[in-house]
């Protein structure tokens, strides 16, 4: 199986969403792949240990619903690079 075929996680380890993106897949096939869900953006490495990666280990505390998703408040913003001097 290649990369490209090979089939992502079945749900996000976040918000159990059904739809992921692979957006990267590493030069040495079969090595990672850089997934993100397209519901609540969460973005992990296939290579992260399986609190990161597997629904059934991540931990409750930081799991999400759709009713989390849509109420969250506003992301903050990335503020302006510093001058340097």
């Amino acid at each position: 199986m290649t990369d490209e075929t090979r089939p992502a996680p079945a749900v996000c380890p976040r918000c159990a969403f059904e739809t992921i993106d692979r957006l990267a897949t590493s030069p040495v096939p079969g090595v990672w792949d850089v997934l993100q869900c397209r519901q609540c953006l969460y973005t992990w490495r296939t290579t992260e240990p399986a609190r990161r990666t597997r629904r059934d280990a991540y931990p409750e505390q930081f799991k999400m619903t759709l009713a989390d998703i849509e109420n969250a408040i506003e992301v903050p913003a990335v503020p302006p690079l510093r001058r340097a001097g």
